[in-house]
């Protein structure tokens, strides 16, 4: 993926650990704040000023970690910054997936200006966002399997509440309440997995586990299950098949924004932390007497892709199909992590973090539109779409921007993402992965032209009357379909940046 790239330097000037973490604290020290201003006037109505707030925090976060991402902070000859013990380490990968992190929650919470303004708890609300955020991006510079499973719930915890944020719907309710039970089981599964991994290497470090595994260690059959049961984690928190039922339940009942929120930054933060563990600590050579889990991978890239695309074309509700659309393309990420090992590590692993920024663009935009349609009181259905485009057509190009990048069209930045992943997979020889990918992207094309269709060549039937253009909404939903669209001449701005942050785990 050779292009143009942002201004690294070699080697980064040291800096004090505090700037090594400032994302992190804006994060979270804006939810913190809003927690304030919550405790002092809890009945507050002034939207702007939360939203604000809020806003303002993932912004600075966003230009913070752009600027140590093109200071070199953690890249280049210095290497990887190892703060607190090894507890966090921040590289190119932690600050990558951090901007997609600080990016979507910045749309989002920009959308939810509207989508909330005559709801209560809008301080909470905000609260829970940020808090999930900043569980995210610790899950993205985790250094330890201790630090993996308090960051991930970190991130979880305010995602039920999220989901169940209306709590005078029923929809949203339940799919809070299934998150949560699913959630809870898979969490004990991973813990689990994590204590067997410390039972049989005595480490918690990533690093560390790593040298333990390379001296050769007894109680392969122990690591093994270890291994699978972490794996199963991580494929929950990217609602890979078959651990997915809880994604169309939860995406369906949650408010759309928040839907946007956990199908992209949620997924990215679930990825992020899979890579460096099965990366840095599980390498394929490492574990190869206990588990094949690049076979495991594989597996599931295979099957997860199928079926979240065959089910999205079943379905008759907009939401719902963008949900399935969601784990279809967690199945194309997956390839990833199922190509390793095959002597392209970093132009494979590079590919799958390149899909997940624009998809955190792409698909946030999309389940923005739909948020933009409920609050116009349109229903969910592909029919109760038909004729959008002549009322709303600013709005409608946007979502035809969506819909054809997520099918991999050369309209957006998701036609070079996919095709980055489809040229690591036929590298590493992975040629039934490559097919299924490409059958599926076909696929695909079906259901997301149903939205095209509804919105430019069906009639309405009248019923829909919109009054009033709600300019967060607009805002965010505009914002995303343009950077979709400068992603695809613009994407070798991004592509050798992930490449490299990829890359450096293998070093």
């Amino acid at each position: 993926m050779a292009g143009l790239t942002l201004p690294v330097l070699q080697t980064a000037p040291p800096i004090s650990d505090w700037v090594a973490v400032a994302p992190v604290l804006l994060l979270g020290l804006t939810a913190l704040a809003l927690f304030v201003v919550d405790s002092i006037d809890p009945d507050s109505s002034n939207s702007a000023a939360l939203a604000g707030t809020a806003a303002a925090g993932t912004l600075l976060a966003l230009v913070a970690t752009l600027l140590l991402l093109a200071g070199g902070v953690g890249q280049g000859q210095g290497g990887a910054l190892r703060l607190y013990g090894g507890q966090l380490i921040i590289d190119g990968m932690a600050l990558f997936f951090t901007v997609i992190f600080t990016s979507v929650a910045t749309l989002v919470i920009v959308a939810s200006y509207d989508y909330l303004r005559d709801r209560v708890y809008q301080a909470e609300y905000y609260m829970l966002m940020l808090l999930a955020a900043t569980g995210m991006a610790l899950m993205a510079a985790a250094g330890s399997l201790a630090t993996v499973f308090v960051s991930l719930e970190l991130a979880s915890l305010p995602s039920y509440a999220l989901v169940a944020f209306m709590k005078d719907n029923r929809g949203s309710v339940e799919a809070g309440l299934k998150y949560f039970l699913i959630g809870a089981l898979s969490s004990a599964i991973f813990a689990y997995g994590i204590s067997l991994v410390y039972g049989v290497t005595g480490q918690l470090g990533l690093e560390a586990i790593a040298q333990q595994l390379s001296g050769g260690t007894q109680l392969v059959g122990v690591l093994g299950v270890g291994v699978l049961m972490v794996a199963g984690g991580f494929a929950f928190k990217t609602a890979s098949v078959p651990f997915h039922f809880w994604a169309p339940e939860a995406y369906e009942g949650a408010p759309a924004p928040v839907s946007a929120f956990l199908s992209s930054a949620s997924k990215a933060a679930g990825f992020v932390v899979a890579f460096r563990v099965f990366a840095v600590a599980f390498s394929p050579e490492a574990v190869a007497q206990s588990v094949d889990w690049t076979l495991a991978f594989w597996l599931l890239a295979a099957v997860t892709m199928t079926v979240g695309n065959f089910a999205a074309a079943t379905q008759d509700k907009v939401k719902r199909m963008l949900a399935y659309s969601s784990v279809g393309h967690a199945g194309y990420v997956l390839i990833g992590l199922a190509a390793l090992g095959g002597g392209q590590d970093g132009l494979v692993l590079g590919a799958s973090m390149l899909h997940l920024l624009v998809y955190g663009f792409m698909n946030t935009g999309a389940f923005l539109f739909v948020a933009l349609a409920e609050y116009w009181e349109v229903g969910r259905t592909f029919e109760d779409y038909n004729g959008l485009g002549q009322q709303a057509p600013i709005a409608c190009v946007a979502m035809s921007v969506f819909m054809l990048s997520l099918a991999g069209i050369p309209v957006g930045g998701g036609f070079m993402s996919k095709y980055f992943i489809l040229i690591g997979a036929v590298g590493t020889g992975h040629f039934v992965l490559a097919a299924l990918l490409l059958v599926n992207s076909a696929l695909s094309l079906y259901y997301y032209s149903r939205v095209l269709r509804a919105l430019w060549v069906e009639d309405s039937d009248g019923s829909v009357a919109i009054e009033g253009y709600p300019l967060g909404l607009y805002a965010a939903v505009v914002g995303a379909a343009i950077v979709t669209f400068l992603l695809l001449p613009g994407v070798f701005l991004a592509s050798d940046v992930a490449t490299a942050a990829a890359s450096a785990l293998f070093a």
